[in-house]
């Protein structure tokens, strides 16, 4: 039995790696877009406004819509969620073969 725990512990090692490594990269990347996407939403919100009271109210929304997509609540939040479920993926494997 402990020769099987033992193989299982060289088997997944690697995997929590890698899962490790991603989530890093992907905090990362989400951090960066966050601030990026951040000034975009503004730009795109402020034009959002001016084409809703000037132009075209359905243009507008759209553009409203897209603002609020990329800004920190909508696309990079739900990336964030998604990172912590591959997050918890990671400590399930790791607690599950290399635990107690």
């Amino acid at each position: 039995m402990k020769i099987l725990k033992c193989l299982l512990m060289i088997v997944t090692a690697p995997v929590i790696l890698v899962l490790t490594l991603f989530v890093w990269l992907c905090t990362g990347l989400i951090y960066i877009s966050g601030l990026v996407l951040g000034l975009f939403s503004t730009v795109i919100a402020l034009l959002g406004v001016a084409v809703l009271l000037t132009y075209s109210p359905q243009n507008g929304v759209i553009l409203l819509v897209m603002a609020f997509l990329i800004s920190p609540m909508g696309l990079p939040l739900a990336a964030i969620w998604l990172l912590g479920k591959v997050q918890s993926l990671k400590f399930a494997i790791q607690d599950r073969c290399m635990g107690k």
